[in-house]
């Protein structure tokens, strides 16, 4: 399984931004793909995901600026971030085989080496 995330850079509060997620090595069309994120000094925080029949997930903290995509045909999915702000700064990683505990987020079992966001004026 190999996920390679690419699109972070510095952008301005207010700014747009999209991320995309290149996944090799699994069923990509079979499988739900997430973006999870991880501030400095804070834990990783689930933002995102989408099924295999396209039904997307938000964490309420994103929800109306992000959205994610995916294009089965090229085994990437894509998160637009519109309206950032400077408290979605952070690492964001691609992963699958995430779970949850009692609606909590808790592992991943595979993860991409992350791209950074910084919003920052």
């Amino acid at each position: 399984v190999q996920l390679v995330e690419s699109g972070g850079a510095l952008v301005q509060p207010g700014g747009s931004l999209r991320l995309s997620c290149e996944a090799s090595g699994f069923s990509f069309s079979d499988s739900v793909i997430n973006w999870v994120r991880q501030a400095p000094g804070e834990d990783r925080e689930w933002v995102s995901n989408i099924q295999t029949n396209g039904r997307t997930l938000y964490a309420e903290s994103v929800k109306v600026r992000f959205t994610i995509s995916r294009n089965n045909a090229i085994n990437t999915v894509y998160l637009q971030m519109e309206s950032v702000k400077p408290e979605d700064t952070a690492v964001y990683y691609c992963a699958k085989g995430c779970t949850w505990l009692g609606g909590n987020f808790q592992r991943c079992e595979y993860w991409g080496q992350g791209t950074q966001v910084t919003v920052s004026s």
